[in-house]
């Protein structure tokens, strides 16, 4: 006979797969497998059998043959039959074979360190609950019937206009709604623009085309990760040197485009210097090159007001790069590309004919979010936040090591701290040793880029510390821990 399925949905609200092929007629077959059901937990203690004549309607079996099996289960004690209730699932039955079983033994799960001073995350416990359900709850309740549709790969509109108006108010960005695409982040807008993806990608490219094309420059020091990214697309990054004044623009020569952070240069800290700004610019304008924007942090400024974006100079040579991650949440997968307008298509097509990343309905809260204002009350709560948390690292340091400088602490969500030559990768091992977690400086340097002995005395040894990631209470105990692993003068 086979298979069957048994669809109880409209009486009972349960569908259940029941094996008919054993052998010994239609009957054993009907009270073994039902007695399987129930001793697997399939069908739990309480659920209530449909009557006679629909199971065997659904089953094509005769009546009497269903009867005949309830009630042999009803005598095993399986079942239970009462008048008035139907026949159900006895509550005493015997224990499932998953409930009886040696308990598997899983591996010992790997702890984490007791202190997490690596970088890259806010503090996930200051995440605005109240804040964004509300703005949530807004969103659903007024989203039309289409919103629960295929999704649009520009992004919701709304989005892109609230985030027109904010990145115009906030950081100087010259954005229009339909230059605007949503993406789930910045590693999401690198394949974007840069991975193979459709014919209609470049004017000027066949089948397969990239919206871009390497040579890329790319800081010397950055995350490694955006780097393989760009490798696996077939990009060739070529490091661009570091100083005090941010990345060397002036050695720029005939790369197809520039990947920068001039707001707070990652992870070495400080802006890219006004006439640098202006010359890159400049020599995008002369190559016909593009510069990439990643503006990951520019929001968190302490000493001064933020340093507006690149992109303000030439919307049509920057393509300006952002994201929720560090101000919200890395969970939330929301970024944004500005982009010049003849990127908008090929970046569209590349991305497909409907979103299959960042969430409708997350978008819509997140337009609420900055409408409404809560965004900005956030960002401003979390500066302050952030800049006590730098300052006491500041004085932490000064305190117990003073020969330690400290540097990139005008703004962002790390600061780097320099070390004598020689002694980063003892320190880390220090570190792990005691539980604390950390970033040094070397993993971030470009395997092309000169060692440290060579380099600017501004990127050799150092530890990237984050000072954002450890939830409030726990973060005096880390900086405890920090400064008992730093070496001695």
């Amino acid at each position: 006979m086979g298979e069957s399925w048994v669809n109880y949905a409209e009486r009972v609200g349960v569908d259940l797969h029941l094996e008919l092929s054993a052998p010994g007629g239609r009957r054993a077959a009907l009270t073994g497998a039902l007695r399987e059901a129930v001793r697997d937990g399939r069908l739990a203690p309480g659920t209530r059998l449909p009557p006679y004549r629909s199971l065997a309607a659904d089953l094509g079996v005769a009546r009497n043959t269903v009867a005949d099996a309830y009630a042999e289960l009803v005598a095993e004690g399986w079942l239970t039959a009462r008048q008035g209730s139907g026949t159900r699932v006895a509550d005493r039955v015997e224990p499932s074979r998953a409930a009886t079983r040696a308990p598997r033994k899983m591996p010992p799960r790997a702890r984490g360190p007791r202190h997490d001073l690596r970088q890259g995350s806010p503090d996930a416990s200051s995440f605005p609950r109240a804040a964004w359900l509300a703005s949530y709850r807004r969103a659903l309740q007024g989203a039309p019937s289409e919103v629960f549709g295929p999704g649009d790969p520009a992004g919701r509109r709304e989005l892109r206009e609230a985030l027109a108006e904010y990145l115009a108010r906030a950081r100087g960005v010259r954005a229009d709604p339909g230059r605007i695409v949503i993406c789930s982040g910045f590693a999401h807008a690198l394949r974007l623009l840069f991975e193979p993806g459709h014919a209609k990608a470049t004017a000027r490219g066949g089948p397969g085309s990239a919206v871009l094309r390497g040579p890329l420059a790319v800081e010397a020091y950055g995350l490694g990760f955006h780097r393989r990214l760009l490798t696996a697309a077939g990009v060739r990054t070529v490091p661009l040197s570091l100083d005090e004044d941010g990345a060397r623009v002036d050695l720029l020569g005939r790369e197809r485009g520039v990947l920068l952070t001039p707001a707070h240069q990652f992870p070495t800290g400080g802006p890219l210097h006004a006439t640098r700004r202006a010359a890159v610019v400049d020599w995008a304008r002369a190559r016909d090159a593009v510069v990439l924007e990643d503006d990951y942090d520019g929001e968190f400024r302490y000493d001064r007001k933020p340093v507006g974006a690149v992109q303000g100079l030439d919307p049509e040579r920057v393509v300006h790069i952002g994201s929720v991650s560090k101000s919200l949440s890395p969970a939330l997968r929301l970024g944004w590309m500005v982009l010049p307008e003849r990127y908008v298509e090929g970046v569209l097509a590349v991305k497909g004919e409907r979103e299959a990343w960042a969430s409708v309905l997350d978008q819509l809260s997140l337009a609420d979010f900055i409408a409404s204002g809560a965004y900005d009350r956030h960002v401003r709560r979390m500066r302050q936040q952030y800049r006590r948390r730098r300052d006491r690292l500041v004085e932490a340091l000064a305190e117990h090591a003073p020969h330690v400088e400290v540097t990139g602490v005008a703004a962002g969500l790390h600061a780097v701290l320099r070390l004598p030559p020689g002694t980063e990768r003892s320190t880390l091992k220090a570190a792990a040793w005691q539980g604390v977690a950390l970033d040094g400086l070397a993993e971030f340097r470009h395997p092309e880029e000169r060692t440290p002995e060579d380099a600017d005395p501004a990127v050799r040894d150092g530890l990237v510390v984050g000072y954002a990631t450890p939830p409030e209470h726990a973060y005096g105990a880390a900086l405890d821990a920090l400064c008992a692993v730093l070496p001695p003068p």
